[in-house]
């Protein structure tokens, strides 16, 4: 019982110094709460009160902590300063807020957002991107969808920084970020990663899909965006991140669903579970083999400004 009730103090503990919105309190009311527990373990030793009371002051931070509500009004980077929002009008589905960024550097870039309208009759398939920047078990999932012969939209679930942000584990367990599904074009997302950041590998593989699954894929993403435009959520390490803020919906629109595994959330090893479980296109190779054929990063910087950019990058590739 009392190593459960450290581990929610240091919890609360943690969610006043970092979600305190007046920053020069954080350190203050940390110690007050110390002191505060410190006092009830003295005074009421050896008695059912101190648990209680332990547990109390944790109840209070908790319901003051789940008060704190996510904004889409805020000093936001560039490259995340929009929201994208789809329009659907039968087969026609416009996106708007789409972003498609002239990259010149990983932080300089310009012309990023337009509207474009696909139709769902034109969906032939989705594909997996997954990047991976040297963790066994941490690797960031993009998933794209191919609308005719060579247009691809592309959806990354990410945090939305504020301008002076950067991303940290530990304060992504709290209410630092907000969620934002970043919907792009793939030479925007894809090339990103590939030519201009450093130390990001990424792979690519083709859902073993049906295009009437692709569609509902498709869709689960578009209506989450609307759901965002209007109320919005907080980011999450674990329950609302890359893979946990949409598994269970896209999981409901595919044939044999399966089981929720840990490597939904250790995703680094994403691309193997969808391999192991018949998800993926392989034509017959052994999962090591595939990675190593679906490697892209060359590809892409040998694409690099080319308008044929998603068909290059999928030359010779399984699957496609």
């Amino acid at each position: 019982m009392w190593f459960g009730l450290a581990l929610l103090t240091l919890w609360a503990l943690a969610a006043l110094y970092f979600d305190l919105r007046i920053p020069a309190l954080r350190i203050p009311v940390a110690l007050i709460y110390v002191v505060g527990l410190t006092t009830i373990l003295f005074k009421f030793k050896n008695t059912a009160w101190a648990p209680v009371l332990v547990l109390a002051g944790f109840c209070g931070v908790l319901f003051w902590w789940l008060s704190l509500k996510p904004s889409n009004d805020g000093n936001w980077r560039p490259d995340t300063n929009r929201t994208a929002w789809a329009e659907i009008d039968g087969d026609r589905v416009t996106i708007h807020n789409l972003r498609n960024c002239d990259y010149r550097s990983e932080t300089d870039y310009t012309n990023c957002w337009g509207d474009r309208t696909v139709y769902l009759s034109q969906i032939r398939a989705a594909d997996l991107f997954l990047t991976n920047w040297g963790i066994r078990f941490a690797s960031h999932p993009i998933i794209s969808f191919q609308f005719g012969d060579n247009e691809h939209i592309a959806f990354s679930i990410e945090a939305r920084y504020k301008v002076g942000q950067g991303y940290s584990t530990i304060r992504g367990l709290f209410r630092q970020y907000e969620l934002i599904f970043v919907t792009a074009d793939e030479r925007d997302l894809i090339r990103l990663r590939t030519n201009y950041r450093k130390d990001e590998e990424v792979s690519m593989y083709r859902f073993q899909e049906t295009q009437d699954v692709a569609r509902a894929m498709f869709l689960t993403y578009t209506a989450y965006l609307n759901t965002l435009k209007d109320h919005p959520e907080w980011y999450n390490e674990v329950t609302r991140n890359c893979t946990t803020t949409i598994d269970r919906k896209l999981a409901a629109g595919v044939n044999n669903p399966q089981p929720w595994n840990y490597q939904v959330l250790a995703n680094g090893t994403l691309d193997e579970l969808l391999y192991d479980r018949g998800r993926l296109v392989t034509g017959g190779l052994s999962f090591p083999e595939l990675k190593q054929r679906e490697h892209i990063n060359a590809a892409a910087k040998a694409a690099d400004h080319s308008p044929d950019f998603s068909a290059l990058i999928r030359a010779g590739r399984i699957g496609f």
